[in-house]
């Protein structure tokens, strides 16, 4: 882990870097309380942003090369990509092979259905960690120490209303996963 916080330390601006690191003690916080192995969950976390500085032109020349872009909003907007284009590089540079760790950075921009529990701790520790402050996060807070499903609804939720506010389009990804749950619920 160590050898990870100086590399981060370094590739990294100081306010992501801060962020990374109160997304790492989330994360692991979250997987003791559902059952996942929480140094699996502090890697993925502590990693999830490898590639979230990265040149929005990198960002498209390395998911295109890799195959990973999956609609044109992705084009649009390349920073959507930092999370699949940092799980490829984890594997690439760092030698992380890990499928569940991979798997978790590359879910935890936009979501996707059938998310694990790991992928869903990434997914909220990145919007719950204590430094982020938005209308709603205390909620999602609440919700995410004892009901992990509704804190994951609660937050695709919020970011839905977020890009809607800004008036921006949807990545179907979000809400493909928003209504998985739903419907996995039985609401429906």
């Amino acid at each position: 882990m160590k050898k990870y916080l100086q590399l981060l330390a370094a590739r990294l601006p100081a306010g992501r870097y801060r962020h990374s690191l109160g997304v790492a003690d989330t994360a692991a916080g979250l997987a003791v309380k559902n059952g996942v192995d929480p140094e699996q969950a502090r890697l993925a976390g502590l990693l999830h942003d490898y590639a979230r500085d990265l040149p929005p032109g990198e960002l498209l020349d390395l998911a295109g090369a890799a195959g990973l872009i999956t609609c044109d909003l992705e084009r649009r907007l390349p920073v959507l990509l930092h999370g699949p284009v940092g799980a490829l590089l984890l594997e690439r540079e760092l030698g992380i092979t890990d499928k569940a760790i991979l798997q978790a950075v590359a879910r935890h921009t936009v979501g996707a259905p059938g998310m694990t529990t790991l992928d869903k701790i990434i997914y909220l520790a990145d919007v719950i960690e204590p430094g982020r402050q938005f209308a709603g996060v205390q909620g999602i807070r609440k919700a995410a120490a004892t009901d992990l499903e509704a804190a994951l609804l609660k937050a695709l939720e919020a970011s839905i209303i977020y890009v809607l506010d800004k008036e921006q389009p949807l990545h179907p990804a979000t809400v493909e996963a928003r209504n998985y749950i739903l419907l996995a619920r039985g609401g429906y």
